[in-house]
Formats: structure tokens, sequence, C-alpha cells
């Protein structure tokens, strides 16, 4: 995986803005959202009782790293009704698919620039 593979769903611009462009800084956030990511996802589920909780969680942790779609898909499954629920949450479910793809990416580029110095 490189940076090659960033398909635009996290806007890594503002990340680095938000960070002053430090690595360090860059990869903590990014592996804190990785676990988010990893502890709420289970939870995208209509028929789990936390599914709001867990898509407002996300939707803020997507928001910090540039994951705009992301966010805005969460905050929608948030504010909809139980109804439409499952299929907002799939939406959810993709885009943070996406999202950790671009996040594993550029991990991937910010250790290889460290190994150049």
């Amino acid at each position: 995986m490189a940076l090659r593979d960033v398909t635009g769903a996290v806007d890594f611009a503002h990340l680095e803005d938000y960070t002053l462009n430090d690595a360090e800084v860059m990869e903590e956030v990014l592996r804190l959202f990785q676990q988010q990511s990893d502890l709420w996802a289970p939870l995208l589920n209509a028929d789990h009782e936390g599914w709001r909780d867990a898509a407002h969680t996300l939707k803020g942790a997507a928001a910090g790293i540039g994951a705009n779609d992301l966010a805005a898909l969460a905050g929608e499954a948030e504010r909809g009704d139980l109804a439409g629920a499952a299929g907002r949450l799939e939406k959810v479910k993709t885009a943070l698919a996406a999202a950790l793809m671009d996040v594993s990416a550029y991990l991937h580029h910010l250790q290889l620039r460290s190994l150049r110095g």
C-alpha cells in the first residue's frame, strides 16, 4: 500500500494543516481513528441498541481526520429514524471501509517518509 492508493475518502490536507504537518501527531491521530473504528464498527447495526452512539462517535472521529463523507453519512445515520437505519448504516460501513483503506495507505506513506529521514 502506498500514497498512490489514497482514494480521497480522507482529506489528508486537512489533517496535515490541523497537525502542522507533524508526522508523529498525524500517525497518533490516525491510529486513534483506527482504534475507534475497531471499537464502534461492530455496533453499526440497526439491531444493536448502541448504533446511534456508534454513528455519533464515528462522525466526530471522521471529521477530525478529514473523512468528510464518512462524517456526513454517520451524522445522517445518527439523526435518522429507525425504519431507514439499516440502509443508512450500510452507507456508513462502506464509507468507513474506504476511509480505513486511505488511512492505511497514508500511514504507510508516513512510515516510508520516516525511513528516508
